[in-house]
């Protein structure tokens, strides 16, 4: 599980996200491999040949239309994030979904990435708009009723993050009569209003409209994960600070049709063998922000 508590030095690991940035700007076609730095040609993983899945309606599907679509969120630093310059795609949460697709015997050029709004996940899975979603995705009861997950494959916390010039906001405790912004949908949204009644609540689409507002002093917070707001700082430190301790714990798990079985062991079997592919899945995307962790155990 992630050791959150080693993130008291917030500005050190944040400092070190800067240079995190740098190393995700190469082509994901050409990761870095494993055990290895970034900058190396030889692949996180290898694209898997002759692949059967008996059982699984998500493979048939697949199989059928001859490409995987993977529902994904395009504007999380590191973990999920489209580049607007050059379209490329890069983050923990993209290689593991590209991880997923190559042990199912899909490369890069037969994978169709679908941006899907926190709101809007589990019925793009009912509907069969994606073959499974990857970005942040975290694992609860309320949404295990509707859809399934493999994994958990991270584990963090909610975090807050604020205007650097913002000390009235040390920690959660400092949330009353303040507003808060958390994506539509998102169980850190959810937390806030169930549990802390004093403070105000915005919900937008995406975080990154949600830091806008905190830029521009229209919102007082943004909470979500503590990983993917230290992406955001990292982004612009004079602007943005993360503060406090994560006050949650959130599993990362991989979004999948309800029923499928087969799919959903297949994805477990993969995490559960696959510790160096993870490994260097991490170090390439979120080595550098100084997080200590290690994989997490799959739930059956």
């Amino acid at each position: 599980m992630l050791k959150t508590r080693a993130l008291a030095g917030v500005g050190l690991a944040v400092a070190a996200l800067l240079a995190l940035t740098g190393c995700n700007s190469g082509s994901p076609s050409t990761p870095a491999g494993e055990g290895s730095t970034p900058t190396s040609d030889k692949p996180l993983f290898e694209v898997a040949k002759d692949v059967k899945l008996e059982g699984s309606p998500t493979f048939d599907r697949i199989t059928k239309n001859g490409k995987i679509t993977i529902g994904v969120k395009e504007d999380q630093p590191g973990l999920g994030y489209k580049d607007a310059a050059t379209g490329k795609r890069s983050g923990f949460d993209i290689d593991i979904a590209r991880w997923i697709a190559a042990s199912l015997g899909y490369s890069e050029d037969k994978i169709d990435f679908k941006p899907i709004p926190s709101a809007n996940r589990e019925q793009a899975i009912v509907n069969g708009d994606v073959d499974y979603y990857v970005g942040t995705y975290s694992i609860t009861d309320k949404r295990k009723a509707v859809i399934d997950f493999a994994g958990p494959y991270f584990v963090t916390g909610q975090g807050l993050l604020v205007r650097k010039g913002d000390d009235s906001i040390k920690s959660e405790k400092d949330l009353a009569g303040k507003t808060v912004c958390s994506a539509t949908g998102s169980t850190p949204l959810q937390n806030i209003q169930a549990n802390f009644p004093d403070t105000k609540t915005v919900g937008l689409d995406l975080y990154s409209a949600c830091v806008d507002q905190l830029i521009s002093k229209q919102v007082d917070a943004v909470t979500t994960d503590q990983a993917i707001l230290l992406g955001y700082a990292a982004q612009d430190p004079d602007e943005l600070k993360v503060v406090g301790e994560p006050f949650t714990t959130e599993k990362y798990g991989v979004g999948l049709t309800k029923g499928d079985t087969a799919f959903q062991t297949f994805v477990n079997d993969m995490f559960t063998n696959g510790g160096d592919t993870w490994k260097a899945i991490f170090e390439k995307n979120l080595g550098a922000s100084g997080l200590k962790v290690s994989q997490p155990a799959v739930e059956k």
